[in-house]
C-alpha cells in the first residue's frame, strides 16, 4: 500500500512507500511522457568522512575521496561492466557524488523494468578485491589530475579552501592522490555498509511508469532479514565565523582571469524546511544584489567587467553555506572594488520590496517549469531529500519569505570579514 502525496498548484501526484528495512521509494507519474528516470541515491558524500558506525561506540575517520572512490566500484561487478548490461537495452546510466550524496541514475525510452532490476541490483551488489581496488586506483588518480588542470574546478575548490578553516566542504571531492593511496578493500566494504544501508537511501521515479510494478521489482530484491539501521552519526567540526584568508591567486593556462567570490554565511544546524528557506532567502539575495536584472550586474556588463559566463547564488547544507559570484573578467580589481562599493551603498533601493516579489515569483515560475523535465525533477528530488525536505515543499516555502527575512540576512552575509576572492590567472 502507498500513499499519495499531492500537489495542487503543479498538478503533480506523487506515490510513497517506505519498504520494512527503511528504504523510502518515491513514483512521480508523467502520462504520456516518452522518457523515463530513475536515480537511486544515498545520504553520503565527500563531507561524511568521520562518523561513528551504528552499533558502535568510537568514530570511524577515512581518507577523503572514498564516496567518490566506491561510486566508481560500483559500476564493476565480477562478471563484466554495468555500462554493457545498461547499452544492450538501449538505457543510459550515470552517477554523481557531491558534497552530501551519491547518486545513480539512469535515463531509457524503453525497457524501463529491466533497467531498474540492474540498477537497484548492481547498486546493492558490491564487489570489491584487492586487485580490482589497486586498478581503481590508477583511474582516479588520472581523474584527480585532470581536476588539477581545469581552471573552472580550482578557481571554486581555491575559493572553498580560503572560506572554510576546518569544515570538510574545503576538500576535494575525489580526495587527493596521497588520500587515495590510504583506501583498501576493507574501508570500502565499512563505508559501504554503513551509508548504502537501505534506510539511509531513497530511489525516486518518474515517467510513464506503473507504481505498483516498481515497488514489486525493488521489494523483490531484498531479503526479509534486512532490518532497519539505526542513525548515523555524523561528525564535522564546528566551524568557525571567520575566514582562512582573504584573497588566494594561482596562475594557469587561461586566456583572460577567473574569478570565484565567496561570502560565508553564520553555520547553522538545521534541516528540513528550515534550511531550504535559509537558502532561498540567499538565493534571493544574491539575485537582487547582482542577478541579471540588477543595476550592478548592468554595470559590470557594461563595463566589460562581466560577460556571460558569470553566475552567482547560494550554496549550504547543515553546518556550512556561502553565496558564490563567479566567472571570467577582464579586471578583477576593478570588479572587486565596484562589488564593495555596492556593499557599503547598500540601501533600500538595491533590495525593494517590489523587486523581492517580482523574484520570488520569478522563482516559483522557474520552479514550475522544471517539472517539464523529468531529469531536473529528479536532481531536484535527490537534493530536497538530503537537506530532509519534500519535492513539493518549495512553493509552500518560498511563499512563506517575508521581505523582513532578507533584511534580516543581507547585512549577515554581505560583511567584507567574511568575503573571500580566489583568482586564476594567465600564465603570462
Amino acid at each position: 500500500m502507498s500513499n499519495v502525496i499531492k500537489n495542487d498548484i503543479l498538478h503533480e501526484i506523487m506515490y510513497f512507500k517506505e519498504l520494512k528495512n527503511g528504504l523510502e521509494i518515491y513514483v512521480l507519474p508523467k502520462k504520456g511522457y516518452s522518457k523515463q528516470v530513475a536515480i537511486y541515491a544515498t545520504k553520503y558524500g565527500s563531507n561524511d568522512i568521520s562518523f561513528i558506525v551504528p552499533g558502535e561506540q568510537k568514530p570511524t575517520t577515512v581518507p577523503c575521496g572514498i564516496a567518490h572512490f566506491l561510486e566508481h566500484k560500483l559500476f564493476e561487478e565480477e562478471d563484466g561492466n554495468i555500462f554493457d548490461k545498461y547499452a544492450k537495452l538501449g538505457a543510459h546510466p550515470n552517477a554523481f557524488t557531491n558534497f552530501n550524496t551519491t547518486a545513480y541514475y539512469f535515463t531509457c525510452t524503453d525497457n524501463f523494468y529491466e533497467s531498474l532490476d540492474i540498477l537497484v541490483g548492481f547498486v546493492g551488489r558490491p564487489y570489491f578485491t584487492d586487485e580490482n581496488v589497486e586498478k581503481e586506483k590508477g583511474i582516479i588518480k588520472q581523474e584527480i589530475l585532470m581536476y588539477e588542470d581545469d581552471p573552472n574546478w580550482k578557481v571554486f575548490f581555491n575559493m572553498l579552501r580560503a572560506l572554510y578553516k576546518v569544515h570538510p566542504v574545503r576538500n576535494d571531492i575525489a580526495g587527493t592522490v596521497e588520500s587515495i593511496e590510504e583506501i583498501d578493500r576493507e574501508l570500502l566494504y565499512k563505508c559501504y555498509n554503513t551509508f548504502y544501508h537501505p534506510s539511509n537511501m531513497v530511489l525516486f521515479v518518474a515517467g510513464d511508469v506503473d507504481k505498483d510494478r516498481i515497488f514489486e521489482i525493488v521489494e523483490d530484491k531484498f531479503d526479509d532479514s534486512i532490518k532497519r539501521q539505526s542513525e548515523i552519526k555524523r561528525i564535522y567540526p564546528d566551524e568557525p565565523r571567520d575566514v582562512v584568508k582573504r584573497e588566494i591567486k594561482q596562475k594557469m593556462a587561461v586566456s583572460r582571469p577567473l574569478f570565484a567570490i565567496g561570502f560565508k554565511d553564520t553555520p547553522l544546524d538545521i534541516g528540513g524546511k528550515k534550511l531550504l528557506k535559509r537558502i532561498i532567502v540567499n538565493d534571493i539575495i544574491a539575485d537582487m544584489f547582482i542577478g541579471p536584472s540588477s543595476n550592478l550586474y548592468t554595470e559590470l556588463y557594461e563595463e566589460g567587467l562581466v560577460d556571460d559566463s558569470f553566475s552567482s547564488g547560494y550554496e549550504g547544507e547543515k553546518g556550512y553555506g556561502h553565496i558564490v559570484m563567479s566567472g571570467e573578467t577582464s579586471d578583477v580589481e576593478t570588479l572587486l572594488k565596484k562589488i564593495k562599493e555596492a556593499i557599503k551603498n547598500i540601501d533600500d533601493n538595491t533590495f525593494d520590496e517590489e523587486r523581492f516579489l517580482q523574484i520570488k515569483k520569478k522563482k516559483i515560475g522557474q520552479y514550475i517549469r522544471s517539472f517539464n523535465y523529468i531529469e531536473n525533477i529528479a536532481y531536484m528530488f535527490v537534493n530536497f531529500f538530503v537537506k530532509e525536505a519534500n519535492l513539493f515543499d518549495y512553493i509552500e516555502v518560498v511563499e512563506d519569505i517575508k521581505y523582513t527575512d532578507i533584511q534580516d540576512q543581507i547585512y549577515n552575509i554581505f560583511d567584507e570579514d567574511v568575503m573571500v576572492v580566489s583568482v586564476i590567472e594567465p600564465l603570462k
